[in-house]
């Protein structure tokens, strides 16, 4: 749905920031060191969405979007959007584990989205919009558990959490010009009418986690 809303109005020509060393079409490296920090995957709708959500907390360096949860090898965003490959629009999270925690990181995820709707987020419609909390070891799938029993047992929401809890298997970097896509076309329909609302509506339920520039 989303790229229905904004496609006619990128530009082609305009890339956005591309990831680390050109490696928009990398595959994630369960070996590699980002300058010591960790790194964390989640999928709750358009990455674009997600990614300016989690770029906008202290101790998040950067947030990169891309696929996981799928079969398909190295797929292509047109391939994810026809929902056959199995993958979710996924972000990779770098965070500085001194200033902000996975326990954290995984309140954020079910704050800033609706764990309830099944293969959706706001207006767009598909598994690859589906909510996904990924793990990379036992003690990261231990948190999200432990925080989905809470929420239902506290009755936090009305339906049932359908969130999907998944080992990370390979994460695939998205097309360059997705990467920083709200922050490099803040006049874009889509950006306007879906993301800028809901990151302003995490941003005044949590400004305590919000970086001194996103207050």
């Amino acid at each position: 749905m989303h790229l229905l809303l904004s496609l006619i109005f990128i530009n082609t020509c305009q890339i956005g920031a591309p990831a680390p060393e050109d490696r928009s079409r990398a595959v994630w490296n369960p070996n590699e060191s980002f300058q010591g920090k960790a790194k964390a995957y989640f999928a709750s709708g358009c990455f674009w969405c997600v990614e300016s959500v989690y770029e906008s907390l202290k101790g998040v360096e950067e947030a990169y979007s891309g696929y996981a949860g799928g079969k398909t090898k190295n797929p292509t965003y047109y391939q994810v959007i026809t929902g056959k490959t199995g993958h979710a629009e996924t972000v990779e999270v770098i965070y500085d584990p001194k200033i902000i925690d996975f326990v954290t990181l995984v309140e954020v995820f079910f704050d800033s989205h609706d764990p309830t709707l099944l293969n959706q987020q706001g207006p767009d419609r598909g598994t690859q919009y589906r909510s996904v909390a990924f793990y990379q070891n036992e003690s990261e799938k231990k948190i999200i558990e432990e925080h989905i029993s809470r929420l239902t047992m506290e009755k936090v929401y009305q339906q049932k959490i359908v969130t999907e809890v998944k080992p990370l298997s390979k994460f695939y970097y998205a097309e360059n010009y997705h990467q920083d896509y709200e922050k490099n076309n803040p006049n874009d329909l889509y950006i306007l009418n879906i993301s800028k609302p809901r990151l302003n509506k995490f941003k005044a339920i949590s400004p305590n986690l919000l970086k001194k520039e996103e207050h």
